[in-house]
C-alpha cells in the first residue's frame, strides 16, 4: 500500500470525504490517506496529524516525495491538536483505532470540532461506544460500511454535525442503524464470531469458582440480542 494505492479500508474512509473538503487525518502515519486524497484533486487542503516522531517523519517523507507540501501539512501533535482555526478543518478522518482511543480523542479535543461538519471514523473494535459518544454531540450518522480485508472485519462510520439531538437504541448503537438495516454477509460472519466469543466467555465464567453473576447475566443478554439479530438476518 502507498499514497497511490489505498488499501480497501482506506479507499472506503477517502470515499466518504466531501469534494473540496478541508480535512484533518488523525494518526496519518504515512500520510497516505490525505496524500490519495490530495493526488487525485478531491480536497483543497489536509493535515496529517501524528503524535509519534516516527510516523510524522514518514508522513512529511512521503508529502514531500509526492510534492503535495503546498496541499498537505504534517504536524506533530496529540489528536485533534494537530488542528489550527487557520486550518479551517471542515472534515475529521481518523481511522485504524480502538473505538475508546478514537473517542477519548474526540472529547479531548472538543474545542477543535467547531466548524467540523462532518466525521468519517474507523474504529478497529468498540464501535459501540464511538456511536454513543457520536449521539452525545449531535452528530448523526449518515452512512456505514462493514469490509473483510487480509483477515479483519473493519466497520466505518460517516457521521454530521446536526442542529437537533441524535438518539439510537441499543441495539442500534451496537450493532449500527445502517450495517443492521443491510445485514451483509459480512456483518452476519462477523456477529456469528462475536456470539462464539461471548459463548466461550459464558462457559468460562460459569466453570470459574465463584462466578459473576452480573457479569454473567450481561453477557448472555448480548448473546440473546445477537441471536435475535442473525434471525433476523435469515428472513
Amino acid at each position: 500500500m502507498d499514497a497511490k494505492q489505498l488499501s480497501q479500508r482506506l479507499a472506503t474512509v477517502g470515499q466518504f470525504v466531501p469534494q473540496g473538503a478541508r480535512v484533518a487525518d488523525i494518526g496519518s502515519d504515512h500520510a497516505y490517506l490525505p496524500a490519495n486524497l490530495a493526488l487525485n484533486q478531491r480536497i483543497s487542503y489536509a493535515v496529517a496529524g501524528e503524535v509519534v516522531k516516527g510516523p510524522f517523519e514518514n508522513a512529511q517523507h512521503e508529502i514531500q516525495k509526492l510534492a503535495l507540501t503546498a496541499l498537505v501539512q504534517a504536524r506533530l501533535a496529540d489528536g485533534l491538536a494537530a488542528i489550527q482555526p487557520a486550518d479551517r478543518i471542515d472534515t475529521i478522518t481518523i481511522a485504524g483505532m480502538g473505538g475508546p482511543l478514537i473517542r477519548h480523542i474526540l472529547e479531548q479535543g472538543s474545542a477543535q470540532l467547531a466548524g467540523v461538519k462532518r466525521l468519517v471514523l474507523q474504529p478497529n473494535v468498540g464501535e459501540a461506544t464511538v456511536r454513543d459518544w457520536l449521539a452525545a454531540h449531535q452528530f448523526k450518522l449518515v452512512a456505514e460500511r462493514i469490509l473483510a480485508e487480509d483477515g479483519h472485519t473493519y466497520e466505518i462510520l460517516v457521521a454530521d454535525h446536526v442542529a437537533e439531538p441524535v438518539s439510537y437504541t441499543a441495539t442500534e448503537t451496537l450493532f449500527g442503524p445502517f450495517l443492521l438495516a443491510e445485514k451483509s454477509p459480512v456483518f452476519r460472519e462477523k456477529w456469528q464470531h462475536e456470539r462464539q466469543r461471548a459463548q466461550m466467555a459464558v462457559s468460562q465464567m460459569q466453570q470459574a469458582k465463584v462466578v459473576p453473576a452480573e457479569h454473567l447475566a450481561a453477557v448472555q443478554t448480548k448473546i440473546n440480542i445477537i441471536e435475535g439479530v442473525l434471525a433476523d438476518v435469515g428472513k
